[in-house]
Formats: C-alpha cells, sequence, structure tokens
C-alpha cells in the first residue's frame, strides 16, 4: 500500500560530455597511440560550461535558498565529464560541490565511462559503478546513495545486480510497453529484489520541457511556469509521485536563454509549491518516504532513448554491433594488464556516445542524434572507432602478451565465477523458502501453494545452473591444451601380467579386473575417450588367455603320456 496524502515531484538532471576521437588514419596505427580531439573537447565544454552548467547551477543555489530547502533537485554526473571538468572547468566541480553542500541536492551513481556495460559484462559495470561512486565522493563531496544507469537502461536482472551493490532506489524510463494500463506516476520495486524502489519518468511532462519548450509550432508554446504547475495540478488527484528527468543541457545549450528558459527553471518550483499538492523531493528521501505500489516486470532492457525507448539508439545496426563485440572482446587482456594509460583509454572508448554516433536512425529521432556529433555520417563514425581499436589492441597486444589458451581459461573461469555466484544466491534464497515452510508448519499454519512452487522452482534452478557449471567446466578443459591449468583425460593403465586395471575417464573409482569381461565391456563402452584403447586392451587379454590354456594342455598332455 502507497503512503495516503504523500504527493511528490522528483526533479533529476542527467549532466554528461564524452571524450570524442580525433580523426584517426588507418596509416596511424601502431605508431600515433593519443586519440582524443583536445580541442574539440575542450571547445565544447567550455561552451557548455558558460552557457549551461555556470549560470543553471547559479540559478538552482538561489532557488534552493530562495524556497529555504523545500527545492530539491538529483543530479548524474558521468565520470568521464569528471575529468574533463577537472582539465577545463574546475570551476564548474567547485559550483557542483557548493550545491551538494545545501542538503537539498542529491548526486547519484552510474557508470564511470557512460558505458553500455551492463549489456556485456557484470564484472565490468560492477569495476565502473565503484570508480565512479569514489570520483562523486572525493571531486563533490557526496556519498551516492541511489542508482541511474547510461541512458536509463534498466532491466530485472540489471535492477537486481544494483541492488546487490547496496543502492536503495534507481531511476528509469516510464516506457507504455513495460507499464501497459500502469502509470508511470507512482513508485515501484524490482521483481528480483523488491528493497529496491524504482522510479519510472514521466516522459510526456519530462520531454514538454526537454524537447518542446522551443518549438514554435506546439500547440501548447510557449510553456510557462504557471501553465506546467496547472497540468500538475490536474494529474495530482491520480498521481503520487511525478518524475521529470532531463538532459542537464537543455537549460542553455539545447534551448538559448534567449528561449525564456532560464526563467521558467526559475519560476517553476515556486509556481508548483504555491499551486499544487506535490512536494520536492530526492530520490533517496522517496524509497524512504513512499511505499511501492507494485513490481515492475522488465524482462529486456529498456532506456529513455528515441520512440522506442529500447537499445536501438546505440545497438540497432551492424555496425553498432560489431564495434561493441569487438570492444569487449579485450577485456580480458584489459584486466590482465597493469597499464594505468591502457586501462584509461579502456574506459574512455567504452562511451556509449561513440555508439550513438553509429546509428542511422536518421528519421524518427534525427535531430536528437546530431546533438554534439562530430561525424558527418554513421559510417565515418564507425571507420575511426575501429581504426582507434585496431592500435588499442596492438598496444594491448605488445604490453599484455597473453596466449590464446590462456584467453580461453580465462574466459571460462569468468563465466564458472558469475554462474557460481548465481548459484549461491539461489541456495540461500532455498534456505530462507525452507525455514519460512518449516516455521509455517511448526505453527500449524496453512502453506499457500505459491510458496511450495516458490521452493520447488528455486530448487530446480540451482540443479539447473550447477549442470550448465559443469558443462562449462567440462569445456575449458576439452579446448585447454595448458598441462598446468586442464587435468585432461587420465589414464593409468597396467603393466603386461597384472590383473587389475584402473580407468579415469569421467566414470571415477570404475575398477575391471580380468576376471570381469562383462564389466569390461560396459565400462569402455561409456568412456568414449578410452574406448580404443580398451578393445586393444581386449583382444590382447583374449589372446594372452588362449596362449595359457594351450600351453595347460601341452602340460596336462606331456604328465598323462609319462
Amino acid at each position: 500500500m502507497s503512503t495516503a496524502g504523500k504527493k511528490v515531484i522528483c526533479l533529476f538532471f542527467q549532466v554528461h560530455q564524452p571524450f570524442r576521437l580525433k580523426r584517426y588514419r588507418f596509416f596511424d596505427l601502431g605508431h600515433d597511440h593519443y586519440y582524443y580531439d583536445d580541442y574539440t573537447n575542450e571547445s565544447i565544454l567550455r561552451k557548455v560550461a558558460d552557457r549551461c552548467y555556470l549560470p543553471a547551477n547559479k540559478l538552482i543555489l538561489d532557488v534552493i535558498n530562495k524556497h529555504k530547502g523545500k527545492f530539491k533537485v538529483a543530479f548524474s554526473l558521468s565520470g568521464i565529464l569528471i575529468d574533463q571538468l577537472r582539465l577545463y572547468a574546475p570551476e564548474v566541480l567547485e559550483s557542483f560541490r557548493k550545491l551538494a553542500e545545501t542538503g537539498s541536492v542529491e548526486f547519484l551513481a552510474e557508470t564511470e565511462a557512460h558505458s553500455l556495460a551492463s549489456l556485456k559484462s557484470r564484472r565490468e559495470f560492477t569495476r565502473q559503478v565503484i570508480n565512479h561512486v569514489e570520483l562523486v565522493k572525493e571531486f563533490i563531496g557526496y556519498e551516492p546513495q541511489s542508482f541511474r544507469n547510461t541512458e536509463m537502461i534498466y532491466s530485472d536482472e540489471l535492477g537486481s545486480w544494483v541492488a546487490d551493490m547496496g543502492f536503495k532506489a534507481m531511476l528509469t524510463e516510464g516506457a507504455k510497453h513495460i507499464l501497459g494500463w500502469k502509470s508511470p506516476n507512482f513508485l515501484y520495486c524490482n521483481t528480483i529484489n523488491p528493497r529496491l524502489k524504482v522510479l519510472l519518468r514521466n516522459f510526456v511532462l519530462s520531454d514538454d520541457i526537454a524537447f518542446r519548450f522551443s518549438n514554435r509550432s506546439w500547440n501548447e508554446w510557449p510553456l510557462t511556469a504557471d501553465k506546467y504547475a496547472l497540468w500538475l495540478e490536474k494529474i495530482s488527484k491520480k498521481s503520487e509521485l511525478v518524475n521529470i528527468f532531463i538532459d542537464y543541457e537543455t537549460f542553455g545549450e539545447h534551448n538559448s536563454a534567449e528561449s525564456g528558459i532560464f526563467d521558467f527553471l526559475y519560476h517553476m518550483p515556486g509556481a508548483t509549491l504555491k499551486k499544487t499538492p506535490f512536494r520536492f523531493m530526492t530520490p533517496s528521501e522517496i524509497s524512504k518516504t513512499l511505499q511501492p505500489v507494485a513490481a515492475i516486470s522488465v524482462p529486456s532492457p529498456i532506456s529513455w532513448a528515441d520512440e522506442e525507448r529500447d537499445l536501438t539508439a546505440w545497438l540497432g545496426n551492424e555496425l553498432q554491433n560489431a564495434a561493441f563485440d569487438k570492444l569487449y572482446e579485450l577485456e580480458e587482456r584489459v584486466n590482465r594488464c597493469d597499464s594505468d594509460q591502457i586501462k584509461k583509454d579502456w574506459t574512455y572508448l567504452q562511451s556509449s556516445d561513440h555508439f550513438y554516433y553509429m546509428s542511422t536512425k536518421f528519421f524518427s529521432d534525427g535531430i536528437v542524434h546530431k546533438y554534439f556529433n562530430p561525424y558527418d555520417n554513421p559510417y565515418e563514425a564507425f571507420m575511426n572507432y575501429m581504426n582507434v581499436l585496431s592500435d588499442f589492441e596492438i598496444r594491448l597486444n605488445r604490453i599484455c602478451d597473453v596466449s590464446e589458451q590462456e584467453m580461453t581459461l580465462l574466459r571460462f573461469e569468468a563465466q564458472i565465477k558469475e554462474k557460481d555466484e548465481i548459484i549461491k544466491k539461489q541456495e540461500a534464497e532455498i534456505e530462507r523458502l525452507k525455514t519460512r515452510l518449516g516455521k509455517l508448519s511448526a505453527a500449524g499454519g496453512k502453506i499457500k501453494k505459491t510458496e511450495k512452487k516458490e521452493t520447488k522452482t528455486a530448487e530446480k534452478s540451482v540443479r539447473t545452473k550447477k549442470k550448465s557449471l559443469a558443462e562449462i567446466a567440462a569445456e575449458a578443459l576439452a579446448k585447454s591444451k595448458l598441462k598446468k591449468s586442464a587435468t585432461g583425460v587420465k589414464k593409468k593403465a597396467e603393466k603386461p601380467g597384472t590383473e587389475t586395471k584402473t580407468i579415469k575417464t569421467g566414470v571415477a573409482g570404475k575398477k575391471a579386473t580380468g576376471k570381469t569381461k562383462a564389466a569390461v565391456k560396459s565400462t569402455a563402452e561409456k568412456t568414449t575417450p578410452g574406448k580404443t584403447t580398451m578393445k586393444k586392451t581386449t583382444k590382447s587379454k583374449k589372446a594372452a588367455t588362449a596362449k595359457k590354456t594351450t600351453a595347460r594342455k601341452k602340460s596336462t598332455g606331456t604328465r598323462e603320456s609319462k
């Protein structure tokens, strides 16, 4: 049940700029190992800082002081942006730090590289989140409690990972295809781990500010603070939580100061507090104040991008997928490398922007895809990125020389470790359910069929995962030729003349003796790798037995004649 009487609005801003790549030609491979367009990166960041970050931060600080803490907002600064601000605009970092000191601003965790690592590698995803938390603590002076993934990407599984890392709330898109008849204007929770509260973006009210504010052909233009407050008032009776999530560059960059966007930002909080029952809260406060009305099921990843609200903005064509797969093929080798520069480049090359520039979605959302895009077309973006990635791989091979066999083992070890973690969690869940069933039985209470079903389902899942784990291990041993790492197929055949032979080919503890030929035959059939050897051994035994029989007969005949 929901907390009665609470009407909350959550205002969140994403802040990010990538390290754009310079024009990197094929003939630069193996010679030029610096990939970034410093001039373009500095020029764009200084421009956005002067037009957006500095004036907007000052305005928000004034509004917080004006309303004496009743106005609250949340930010998410990517790790790559923090690195650029340190280089080109340290005063912006200081202005964010001042906002953090008010106690009315929350800073969220995300991936360090603003990457798509959550779609490919849990280990890399976790590494980046941990690094990002440390960056925010060091340069903003704030320890994140809530989480926002790159471009609001979310799924049930990803939400459970975030909950495992200790975060209490996560932001994502209120996409129609996952909501169905439900409304985004309530608090939900993760289906796998209900402790994680899920805040869903109201994309209509958000996009009214982000994309339609300066559109003179829009029938609601011009948008004023009072008009916006009136819309909030109209939905207040059927809403509990309204989430307005937008890019921070909306203020001053996507919409110029002349459009009136800063005036809107200044007056909107006051109009909302005065004319609606809504009160501003940060994601962490919301997770503590409101109760989720239901779990939200998102089996496949969603995002806040484009009309489809899926991953096609980054992985919607063959160019994007080829580049994405090639990048993460290098992960294991990078993890074995001690070079700080290699790891820094690895982080920057994972930025989702590089794949976004390769998008061919010019018709439905073309204008959005041109924001800060340094390339003339997707093919140019792809070729430039792949040239850089090829040189990066050359450097990686030189510095961190790893054989193909070692790489095979590393990949399988990573898979085994990941599945082992899943098994441990599910075994813990089985124990929890069994304990609950035991308590209910002891108390004489009725055991619900659903609880019994949950226990059986969890046990079945663990058995399946263990089987899968064994298959992975077996495949790793079969593929690896490293004697020290792989145990291989062991066979210990005794010398001729002995009666007992021990066979170790996956059937542990099976012994075949010369007296039990049927058992030997059965064991040989079960053990494929040793089949040929067993046949030869059986034939040699038969021949030896025949010789002994002939010898006995001759000996007997000799005695009788004597």
